[in-house]
């Protein structure tokens, strides 16, 4: 638990302004917020940092800003931007008037983006540039909507609109520290503190309200089972859209008035961690694996000698974590060969990575590959899986150190209870799941049924010791044309083991047997085919073929006949957010990928005559 904090109200009446003012109060000059800033020439130059009380100064300089503008309490403000400074106080900002800030997708179709501005009412909405003004100015004029401003990040980019500097301008003329105070004052615990718009693999974006309540609860619980240092870094670089950022990025760090580390192109998330050498990092199952890809690819590289040795490191590690997994005391003699091998052999490597200060790891969002946990273990990483949905605030339950599963996503946190339907659905109770979807009239259409319980749509198990382990999503299970039901993550994950799989997408449904879409790791195959002397482009190489062949064979070895693939087609192109393939949270939106790949999925069955 976390050791610094000073609740400044009971915990029933904590609002997010509340602990800002904590914040500014007792770790005033503490570090609270960087983030990199580019040259003209687009050289990094280094970190800026605010501090708390910068940033509390700050945030009323902007609330003084969006009220001139016109925004008031109770009222939505749409923002669609990445994970930039500006993004960040304006969300602080918002809440301090009692507004309430929802972040938009960056990757939204035209269609969704109009979708949650008609449905949320907003007024105004906070864009980053040239490219989402052009997305969101037919939206002015659109009579169904009721947008009526735009304020642009990127002042070049602003052109008839507001810019965020003219805003801040205005906030520094017309501040009142009295009028702030008042603002966020009035603010209660039952407010709404941001609506979250689901990503959705199908249908439109539902809108979930969450609650400074809700929040504080979720934070206060987390922070029984979270064990790390005071004053913490994160890197946030997930989109703030999605509710595992919005409490890890921002308000998480408030409540533990810990330091924000910016990171708002996705591809520098490696190398923003090699820079920091962070003590906690949280991660979607693709990052963990993308990752884990390339420190093998690493590792490839190493003469044969040295390869062993951190073999034989990342054994003594395994049988390490397995003893913490029972729930037992590793003997002293393992102790101290873990510590050995941990301070000459493996932290080393993680360094290199910077993954040495590693404390607290963490994953959510699907189901993690069990060979991807156990790499980790190998490193003393040990991925404390957690499991929740926007509905419940986040994570409703998860691993820790003093009691973990590996391939499970945890026990239920303090005060929620879940129990499993017949059918497989996992089904929630508790003060952090919210009450039921919000209606564009701002009424609420409840999703509980008369005991409290809310069905999350996904598939699991309770073990007998009370750990959750995930199934699949119950809309995207597979059922055969025999009637047998098949979870296609399982399929898919089995299938990835294999290093030069890196995304897979299982079809099957209403068919009498399995096909399946496989995506090659484009960095470990060019490390796969050096090592065996392949020059060139080694994805259409025999070789490379034939051990994709072989690694279906594999998989399917380890699965049963209902489960097992009888053709697939290799494709070279990663799917990601931009594509459409993937969600900001790097799931599959498998209806997608079917469309797009319809004829290919078509012509596998037309091989077999099916």
């Amino acid at each position: 638990m976390t050791t610094i904090l000073r609740l400044p109200t009971e915990p029933e009446h904590l609002t997010l302004p509340a602990l800002l003012l904590r914040n500014a109060e007792d770790h005033g000059d503490l570090p609270a917020l960087s983030w990199r800033v580019a040259t003209d020439g687009g050289n990094d130059d280094g970190w800026t940092t605010l501090t708390w009380s910068e940033v509390r100064g700050e945030t009323a300089v902007l609330a003084a800003g969006y009220s001139a503008l016109g925004v008031e309490r109770g009222e939505q403000v749409l923002m669609m931007m990445g994970n930039r400074f500006e993004h960040w106080l304006s969300d602080l900002a918002l809440t301090h008037l009692g507004a309430v800030p929802v972040t938009v997708y960056g990757t939204s179709a035209p269609g969704q983006t109009a979708h949650i501005a008609r449905h949320s009412r907003a007024r105004v909405a906070v864009v980053e540039g040239a490219r989402e003004r052009e997305l969101w100015e037919p939206l002015l004029a659109d009579p169904t909507v009721p947008l009526e401003k735009l304020v642009v990040v990127e002042a070049a980019d602003a052109g008839p609109h507001m810019s965020y500097a003219s805003l801040h301008g205005t906030g520094e003329r017309l501040r009142s520290e009295e009028a702030f105070d008042k603002a966020w004052r009035e603010i209660r615990a039952q407010d709404p503190l941001t609506v979250v718009y689901t990503s959705g693999t199908t249908g439109d974006p539902k809108a979930v309200p969450i609650t400074h309540r809700s929040m504080v609860v979720n934070a206060l619980a987390l922070d029984q089972v979270v064990e790390l240092p005071d004053h913490v870094e994160h890197i946030c670089y997930l989109p703030f859209a999605h509710i595992a950022e919005r409490m890890l990025g921002i308000y998480l760090p408030v409540f533990r008035a810990s330091h924000v580390h910016l990171c708002a192109d996705t591809a520098a998330v490696a190398a923003t961690a090699r820079a920091l050498h962070p003590a906690q990092f949280f991660g979607v199952p693709r990052v963990w694996e993308k990752l884990a890809a390339s420190v093998q690819a690493a590792l490839a590289t190493l003469p044969e000698e040295r390869r062993a040795v951190i073999e034989a490191a990342g054994a003594t590690a395994r049988e390490h974590v397995s003893y913490r997994e029972r729930g037992e005391q590793p003997p002293a003699e393992l102790e101290e060969a873990y510590r050995q091998a941990k301070k000459t052999v493996l932290d080393p490597v993680l360094s290199l990575a910077g993954f040495e200060r590693l404390v607290w790891t963490a994953s959510a969002s699907a189901p993690m590959p069990l060979d991807v946990v156990r790499f980790w273990a190998g490193f003393g990483i040990v991925i404390m899986d957690a499991w929740g949905l926007t509905e419940t605030v986040g994570v409703f339950t998860t691993n820790s150190p003093s009691a973990f599963r590996l391939g499970s996503v945890g026990r239920p946190l303090e005060g929620l209870e879940l129990r499993i339907a017949e059918d497989g659905e996992i089904c929630v109770r508790g003060e952090t799941v919210f009450a039921g979807y919000l209606r564009a009239d701002g009424t609420v259409d409840g999703a509980l049924d008369e005991d409290g319980w809310f069905p999350t749509g996904d598939i699991g198990r309770l073990d007998e010791d009370g750990y959750l382990w995930l199934t699949d999503r119950k809309k995207e299970m597979i059922i055969t044309s025999t009637g047998k039901n098949v979870s296609p993550a399982l399929v898919e994950n089995t299938l990835k083991e294999h290093p030069l799989i890196g995304q897979a997408l299982v079809h099957g449904d209403g068919r009498s047997y399995l096909v399946a879409l496989l995506v090659i790791d484009t960095e470990m195959a060019p490390v796969w085919a050096a090592a065996r002397g392949i020059e060139g482009d080694p994805t259409g190489h025999p070789e490379v073929l034939e051990e994709i062949a072989r690694a279906v064979e594999a998989a399917n070895a380890r699965l049963n006949r209902t489960e097992q693939i009888k053709r697939y087609r290799l494709l070279t192109r990663e799917w990601g957010p931009e594509t459409g393939e993937l969600t900001p949270s790097l799931k599959l939106r498998r209806r997608v990928i079917r469309d797009q790949y319809g004829e290919i999925l078509d012509g596998l069955y037309a091989e077999g005559g099916a």
